[in-house]
């Protein structure tokens, strides 16, 4: 009976065991995955960031033309 009992539970615990040395041999590939994940930019990221800085520079521009346009016109109202 216990030897039974014993041949039932090795075949149980086979999954258990394929599956843990399953995880701990794709560990260090997953590290080694998240650490490039975090030192690269991806396309989509570098053009998200482009774009961004773009419309910062579009405003600040903006900005710049709106101040001269009115440092323009005070000038234009002094000389009169």
């Amino acid at each position: 009976m216990r030897i039974l009992l014993l041949i039932i539970a090795a075949l149980l615990l086979q999954g258990c065991v394929a599956q843990a040395a399953v995880a701990v041999v794709k560990a260090p590939f997953q590290i080694a995955g998240a650490a490039l994940d975090a030192v690269t930019t991806s396309q989509d990221e570098a053009d998200l960031k482009r774009g961004r800085e773009a419309r910062k520079q579009d405003e600040r521009d903006a900005k710049q033309r709106k101040k001269d346009l009115k440092r323009s016109r005070s000038a234009a109202l002094n000389q009169e």
